[in-house]
């Protein structure tokens, strides 16, 4: 079958890598998640990733107890590059040539990002992992995958999703009346205060009408079913449903 989609961005959340049991990073999860990359770079799409630092890293709690913002997202961002890492060499193990780019600059671990160089990389058919979220404080590693999704011309992010398999009205793990959107607007989405990623990077993306799929990580080859183009957990986009329908 011939891919839907050429490039694509995939987001995961640190907390992913932690596991069921609450590891850090659970090489378990590493290797599954490299696995299931594997599965849709043999369809020939290109794919960058961006991965958060939740599990190692929680800016909002030291916020709390006095840190300095700016010195909490920083630290938060360098989680995102022990994470790049280990992801890099899960995927490597599995076969596949990787990049790791961060937007701090960090020459003895990993490239510096520069589109122009990710492109190329991407074109190579190598993965390229995009750590350091913004470089910028205040900024999530939410932003950072729109933002980056953006520039390397990405045709949908894909937001990997641990125990949810879309977005719901409600959260579904607390609610049993939650239903769940097969697609939604933006717009739609920001109104009803859905948390699907912070609003920053969700109005970002509707100014730039880049669309969003949301969809759980637990069910093997739910990744690659996206790519070629079957309905898989939520799209959020500027149409309405009835278009897209």
């Amino acid at each position: 079958m011939q891919p839907h989609y050429r490039r694509v961005m995939v987001k995961l959340s640190g907390e992913a890598l932690a596991g069921d049991r609450q590891q850090t990073i659970s090489s378990e999860v590493l290797d599954y998640i490299a696995a299931e990359v594997a599965k849709v770079t043999q369809h020939g799409v290109q794919v960058a990733v961006v991965l958060g630092g939740g599990n190692i890293w929680r800016g909002g709690p030291a916020i709390k107890a006095g840190m300095e913002p700016p010195q909490a997202h920083y630290m938060g961002m360098l989680a995102t590059i022990i994470n790049a890492l280990a992801l890099q060499d899960a995927l490597e193990h599995n076969g596949l040539e990787t990049r790791a780019m961060t937007a701090i600059k960090m020459d003895e671990v990993a490239e510096p990002y520069i589109r122009r160089r990710a492109v190329r990389h991407m074109e190579k058919g190598r993965v390229v992992i995009l750590a350091g979220g913004t470089g910028n404080p205040y900024f999530t590693t939410d932003s950072g995958a729109a933002l980056r999704a953006a520039e390397l011309g990405c045709d949908v992010i894909l937001m990997a999703k641990n125990r949810v398999d879309g977005v719901y009205s409600a959260d579904p793990r607390t609610n049993p009346q939650a239903t769940r959107f097969d697609h939604i607007t933006y717009l739609d989405a920001i109104n009803r205060g859905l948390t699907i990623m912070d609003s920053t990077a969700l109005t970002f993306c509707m100014d730039n009408n880049l669309p969003i799929i949301v969809f759980s990580l637990d069910k093997p080859g739910n990744l690659e079913r996206i790519v070629l183009g079957e309905q898989v957990g939520t799209m959020i986009s500027n149409q309405s449903a009835q278009t897209v329908a």
